[in-house]
């Protein structure tokens, strides 16, 4: 008998009269503690000042957050315990709101109306099977998957009945073990035994990843054949295809998962993204629409989802001049953006760009090209820079405004802080044929390489001054300060000098330039933490 008096709830719901009916229903099964909001932001801040057992939530709430946009902000922030459970509820029964609703993977899901009875026993089964898993759950909130391994083991040879769920922890915890091989044959046995729609993805993949393409393509066609509405196999299918380079196969494999689920944000972005490399603006458009509709109360709302709309309405109009109702449509995506992310200088720059662009399809060409001549000044005193991305549609941008030297400029300091990635050179050389400019770092890029190899001997000493003599070469290189600071590190380490811990710090602190999304900001994370151990 479960005592669900020690219980807390949470109830979030807009409307007074269902609230009221719930509480009601929870009071008559012993419920003593209660808490409820009327919409996300209330639930979230509760969320921080307390612990849940259980949170039933309505999906729509409408206006500010809906409910998958709280569970994934609760996950992100890490305000749910372990043991928690979040349950969506809503009126509404509709396929793409339903999928909408799983696809964030709550703990259950409840369709208005529904009685006392359905809700308890719902509710019975959920707390039990938490308070099995409770091992499980709690090594993996450790991050211990080793533990989460035994756990599972035990809880199996214990309760049988739940095996189906352990298995799926077990998968997760392999998988963050780096253990492919295990997990490719438990996903194998699992899906040989019963086609789960999750070990089939989980195993399709897990073969997308190593790179076995074919055999990813058959699995995802498999599990479509047997679960046509599960959108993750379409997602699946369009990335495989998208690393075989065929971009308008990934686009409609991206629209038939948007047919079933239209209500994700990154799948209406990832369709924006191959939309825009297929040339197709109009789709572009009304993906990145939907994007940055999606993402006004989203934790994963991105200023890139405003700025590729404001290009793909351009972009639509070929040579043609822009119509009021697209400029105007331009300008209010743009405020939005310039309003949203206002403390954001590099943002602010890209946006400006996008309006002297507007100007100039518009038939404001003089207009533009002071405003492009402004913004090429504002580059210039940029403190901080944009990712290899961004840099490359600046520059892009400034030289079509008239404003090549600013242009270069961009280029050049992509090439210094950029130019140990091969992948972003090849991007720089589409954008130019000057020489001096691309080759201007390889003397440094050779001493990076003969340091890392003597890194790699522990010669750290040596491999200490052909990093420093990099990074004096190209001093906005970020993998050649964080190279530099790391040798400084294990070397500080071992001797204790002050001397190389202050270099150390400095080195850092020119990393800290790298944009907030730079794949190495966890590195320069982890780096900055063994620094302060010193």
């Amino acid at each position: 008998m479960i005592e669900y008096n020690t219980k807390r709830f949470l109830i979030v719901d807009d409307f007074t009269d269902f609230r009221s009916a719930l509480t009601g229903m929870l009071r008559q099964m012993g419920v003593a503690h209660i808490d409820a909001a009327v919409n996300g932001e209330e639930a979230l801040a509760l969320c921080r000042k307390h612990s849940y057992d259980v949170i039933l939530h309505d999906y729509n709430l409408g206006k500010g957050k809906n409910g998958q946009q709280v569970l994934e902000e609760l996950h992100h922030d890490k305000l749910l315990s372990p043991h928690c459970i979040f349950i969506i509820i809503s009126a509404e029964s509709s396929q793409a709101m339903v999928i909408a609703a799983l696809e964030c993977e709550p703990d259950s899901y409840l369709t208005k109306p529904f009685n006392l009875a359905s809700l308890q026993q719902r509710l019975d089964k959920l707390i039990t099977l938490k308070a099995v898993l409770r091992p499980v759950l709690e090594a993996e909130a450790r991050g211990d998957y080793p533990a989460v391994l035994e756990a599972c083991a035990k809880v199996i040879a214990a309760h049988p009945r739940y095996a189906p769920q352990c298995r799926r922890q077990q998968v997760a915890a392999l998988a963050a073990l780096g253990r492919r091989q295990d997990q490719e044959r438990l996903l194998q046995s699992l899906v040989s035994e019963r086609p789960l729609p999750w070990a089939l993805v989980a195993l399709a993949d897990l073969s997308r990843e190593t790179g076995h393409w074919d055999k990813a393509l058959a699995l995802y066609q498999d599990g479509i054949r047997q679960f046509p509405l599960i959108p993750a196999l379409y997602d699946g299918l369009a990335a495989t295809e998208l690393a075989r380079g065929n971009l308008e196969e990934a686009q409609e494999y991206l629209q038939q998962g948007l047919r079933i689920s239209p209500n994700s944000l990154q799948r209406q972005q990832r369709m924006g993204q191959v939309a825009q490399r297929n040339q197709d603006h109009e789709q572009a458009a009304r993906a990145f629409r939907q994007a940055v509709d999606l993402g006004r109360n989203s934790l994963f709302r991105n200023p890139e989802n405003h700025l590729n709309l404001a290009a793909s309405l351009t972009a639509q109009a070929g040579d043609g001049a822009l119509g009021h109702r697209v400029v105007a449509e331009i300008r209010q995506t743009l405020g939005e953006l310039d309003k949203t992310w206002r403390d954001d200088p590099a943002l602010a720059i890209r946006s400006r760009l996008m309006h002297a662009r507007t100007l100039d399809k518009s038939g404001h060409a003089a207009e533009a090209r002071r405003l492009a001549e402004q913004v090429a000044t504002e580059v210039a005193q940029l403190e901080s820079f944009f990712d290899s991305d961004a840099a490359l549609q600046v520059a892009a941008q400034l030289r079509d405004l008239g404003q090549a030297d600013a242009a270069d400029s961009v280029l050049a300091t992509s090439v210094e802080m950029y130019g140990d990635d091969l992948a972003v050179m090849a991007e720089i050389a589409r954008h130019t044929d000057n020489a001096a400019l691309l080759t201007a770092g390889s003397q440094a890029l050779e001493w990076n390489r003969q340091a890392i190899a003597l890194y790699q001997q522990k010669q750290y000493a040596e491999a200490l001054q052909l990093f420093r003599q990099a990074l004096a070469s190209q001093p906005r290189n970020i993998s050649f300060a964080l190279n530099t600071a790391q040798t400084l590190l294990r070397l500080a380490g071992a001797r204790a000098l002050p001397e190389l811990r202050d270099e150390c710090e400095r080195c850092l602190q020119q990393a800290a330039a790298m944009p907030i999304n730079d794949h190495r900001r966890e590195r320069y994370r982890k780096l900055r933490e063994r620094l302060e151990q010193l």
